[in-house]
């Protein structure tokens, strides 16, 4: 066997898959995130309590999407968030050391997950703009471009959240955009 297949083998092997069950927690607030999750199958949400403990959510992971509080793994510092399954999934659990094994294995890794981690920062700097200055009608509008599968799994409460609006405000808006 090659060095290279080595090298693989040796990744393969820090491979490490969980399946989480619909209810199921990844992370709670207090404590250091460890992993950064691949979602492969199923649905994930990254959300806070505001001080009346109302929830407010930040991010769906859906198939193929990365969650994580990148505050707490990069920083190891404790969690602000919570990660939890809105449907039974899979996912992969990406730590610090599998990182740096995958960059030594493939120098161009790191250039990738550069570019990664610039569209992510792109992506929230755009919700920034949309909650602070554009309508709610347009802020549905890029969550449907952006979450297009999302709709149907998860309750409107949780829409609304994710925009920042009342369920009521979302009905209106969605019965506005069907005429």
């Amino acid at each position: 066997m090659g060095v290279k297949a080595t090298a693989y083998k040796e990744l393969e092997s820090q491979i490490k898959i969980k399946k989480v069950l619909k209810g199921e927690q990844l992370l709670k607030a207090g404590d250091i995130c460890k992993h950064t999750f691949y979602v492969e199958k199923g649905l994930l949400r990254l959300y806070g309590l505001d001080e009346n403990g109302k929830e407010n959510i930040l991010q769906f992971g859906t198939e193929n999407w990365f969650v994580t509080d990148r505050d707490s793994v990069y920083f190891k510092e404790p969690s602000n968030y919570f990660i939890d399954a809105l449907e039974d999934t899979t996912v992969v659990l990406l730590d610090e050391d599998f990182i740096e094994l995958v960059a030594k294995l493939n120098p161009s890794f790191r250039k990738k997950n550069e570019k990664l981690l610039h569209n992510h920062i792109r992506h929230l700097n755009r919700r920034i703009h949309l909650l602070l200055g554009a309508s709610a009608k347009t802020r549905y509008v890029e969550f449907v471009k952006l979450y297009p599968d999302v709709l149907l799994r998860v309750p409107q409460w949780m829409i609304a959240s994710y925009l920042g609006i009342t369920p009521e405000s979302l009905s209106r808006i969605r019965k506005d955009l069907a005429k």
